[in-house]
């Protein structure tokens, strides 16, 4: 957190995972990110489940994966929706809600 209470960076890691957080807004104009976004690990998730649903001829399809990779994609149309709201108000880029 920043000195005012904000997310600020930070990060996560785990066995095959390493991952640093954006660490402030991207600005209008935006500026070059510094860290991953949510938005791109929904987005690896959303391909490794893929990838088994289709790999070998379709031998580890199931109905557990299709079901999580619809929730994937449900939070990735989400957050889509949120930016564009936020873009259409003008402060997307910005730390104000």
């Amino acid at each position: 957190m920043d000195a005012f209470g904000n997310p600020a960076g930070g990060g996560v890691e785990g066995l095959g995972l390493s991952v640093q957080w954006q660490s402030e807004p991207l600005g209008n104009p935006p500026t070059a990110p510094n860290g991953a976004f949510v938005e791109e690990l929904i987005e690896a998730a959303r391909q490794r489940l893929g990838f088994y649903q289709t790999a070998a001829n379709y031998m580890f399809y199931c109905q557990e994966n299709a079901l999580a990779l619809t929730r994937l994609e449900e939070a990735a149309m989400w957050l889509r929706a949120r930016r564009e709201n936020r873009g259409a108000r003008g402060v997307q880029g910005t730390l104000t809600p």
